[in-house]
């Protein structure tokens, strides 16, 4: 069963992998969780993207969440363009979507 604690307050923990990824209900509950924007592609990524002013504001937002990611031990995909960063999470070690992807995502809405 999943915490009922704020998923930004929650830490993510070390995946082993020789785990299931999430389906089903409890991915959408998760999901459901998670601020606007947030979409799961495929029930094995977690995509959103993060619009800005100027290519600065996007170059610093990744520089963010590359420190969040660094601190938590779980790194997303990150992609920069001009003024928009695309972010995908999904944790590699299950080939899929961890509770880990969703209190990340949760820490990121945070930054912006």
């Amino acid at each position: 069963m999943a915490n009922a604690q704020p998923l930004e307050q929650q830490s993510c923990r070390p995946c082993q992998g020789g785990i299931e990824p999430l389906r089903g209900q409890a991915l959408e509950d998760l999901r459901r969780r998670l601020g606007p924007g947030w979409e799961v592609k495929e029930g094995r990524r977690l995509k959103k993207e993060f619009k800005f002013d100027d290519f600065q504001q996007a170059l610093q937002f990744v520089n963010q969440v590359g420190a969040l990611a660094e601190a938590q031990g779980h790194h997303p995909d990150l992609h920069l363009g001009w003024g928009r960063v695309k972010v995908i999470l999904w944790t590699h070690k299950i080939g899929g979507l961890h509770e880990n992807d969703f209190i990340l995502a949760a820490k990121i809405d945070r930054i912006e």
